[in-house]
């Protein structure tokens, strides 16, 4: 006996006796409300921005302090390796607070400190119980003005920080990444993002004290509060808790990067390599200009989401590859474009065909008003979403505000895009994508790639 059907399928529910189920139309995006905010400089010169945003009991905190060498203007300083072991230490004791004090204390509130650093700057981040505010600001406060460098620990996150580089310079992914800061910034420091594992093994305690006071320094600095907080009373407890973090000059920012020419793309031989990377990169403009809107829009229809014109090429027609995309990258000075794929090495000379393909169909055969609406949806939707949560915002606003927008820039924005039109993107895409604009790196094992992307041209050989 055969038992009653008790479910459909979801194609079954996707269906009618005349054929697929319409969708529904999309709802409209709703702007974000208005944000109850206070902007401030306190005395030390640090800038604070509290945002209310009630949504859970807890708060976010992000400090962002410029960490660029003062001393050098090229990847030959010790800079790179002493940042990255003041960023793995700095929370592991103080004049006061053992490791395990500072981790019980925020843990009893529920918060966490983290520190990372890169070329540009050395950031903290936390989060607690919004009650427990008070709390992180003090252990932050303690780390800021008398992080002790304790020298086991020292010695311990050191070792774990040369295995760490010496596992990561063998991945693929960070191969790429190296060649490629390299072929467009040479010796540029923003080139050198992680250290030499011998170059971390020789810093000392004192190179890493010496550091601290030297360029971890408020003025110049920018600390943002966004949680379950009346922000007049956040920044008046940042300001009392962060009083005694003092210090001569300003903190330093990077200095500008050369820009992003056309070129050929390097080949970097990688023995034995059985899949290819392809990153590509050109120059672009920062958030600030007013065509940003109608870029953003170009790159989402280009390679910028999984609807793209590049994804359903290499990877849904051709299956050259998993994962394509396309994105900006933004520094203080100024933005690129990047493009990067993954694909077998028998195919790397097709997918980086079809990929500079793409780049001039975009050019000579605009998008669509349909493509420019679904893009549009996509781009506002994600910008509402990932500043949904107070953790989102607070990341959000706190990169703005490096790049010297802030809060009103990130209300105004999804304006922005709804007034951009179809003839804005079109001359966006035409402007920017064109092949000849971008340069770039493509890693693999030369052998094998040679003689298509010989055929192919446009690729330098080592």
């Amino acid at each position: 006996m055969t038992s009653a059907k008790t479910h459909r399928t979801a194609e079954e529910i996707g269906r009618t006796a005349v054929g697929p189920r319409p969708l529904p139309e999309l709802g409209s995006q709703k702007a974000a409300a208005d944000l109850s905010t206070v902007d401030t400089v306190l005395p030390n010169g640090l800038r604070v921005i509290a945002v209310r945003r009630a949504t859970v009991p807890m708060v976010e905190l992000r400090l962002r302090v410029p960490f660029a060498d003062p001393a050098a203007s090229s990847v030959g300083s010790a800079h790179s390796a002493q940042a990255e072991v003041l960023a793995n230490t700095v929370l592991t004791g103080t004049a006061s607070r053992s490791r395990v004090e500072i981790d019980t204390e925020l843990a009893l509130v529920g918060g966490e400190l983290d520190a990372v650093v890169d070329p540009e700057r050395l950031s903290f981040t936390g989060n607690a119980l919004a009650t427990g505010l008070g709390t992180v600001l003090d252990v932050l406060r303690d780390v800021l003005v008398n992080a002790a460098y304790p020298a086991d620990e020292l010695e311990r996150e050191s070792g774990r920080l040369v295995e760490r580089i010496s596992l990561a310079r063998s991945q693929p992914n960070v191969i790429a990444r190296e060649a490629l800061q390299k072929l467009l910034y040479g010796d540029h420091p923003y080139a050198k993002e992680m250290p030499e594992a011998d170059e971390v093994a020789a810093v000392t305690r004192d190179d890493v004290v010496a550091l601290h006071r030297k360029a971890l320094l408020p003025r110049g600095s920018v600390f943002v509060v966004v949680g379950d907080v009346d922000p007049a009373e956040a920044v008046a407890q940042v300001g009392e808790a962060l009083s005694e973090w003092q210090g001569d000059g300003e903190a330093v920012q990077l200095p500008p990067l050369p820009p992003v020419s056309g070129g050929d793309v390097l080949l970097v031989h990688r023995a034995g390599a059985v899949q290819s990377q392809i990153r590509l990169a050109a120059q672009s403009i920062p958030r600030t200009d007013e065509r940003y809107p109608a870029l953003q829009l170009a790159n989402l229809v280009y390679g910028g989401f999984f609807s793209s014109r590049l994804v359903e090429n290499i990877r849904e027609d051709k299956g050259y590859t998993y994962s394509a995309r396309s994105h900006p990258e933004f520094t203080v000075h100024g933005a690129t474009l990047l493009i990067d794929a993954d694909t077998a090495s028998d195919v790397t000379a097709a997918a980086l065909l079809e990929t500079r393909y793409e780049l001039a169909r975009l050019g000579m055969v605009p998008p669509s008003e349909s493509e420019v609406d679904v893009a549009r949806n996509y781009a506002v939707g994600t910008l509402l979403t990932s500043t949904s949560s107070q953790s989102g915002l607070a990341s959000f606003v706190v990169n703005l505000v490096a790049l010297g927008l802030g809060i009103d820039w990130l209300v105004a924005h999804p304006q922005r895009l709804q007034a951009v039109t179809p003839e804005q993107v079109a001359a966006a895409a035409l402007e920017f994508f064109a092949p000849g604009n971008f340069t770039g790196v493509l890693v693999g094992d030369a052998d094998q790639l040679k003689p298509k992307l010989s055929a192919l041209g446009g690729v330098a050989f080592q």
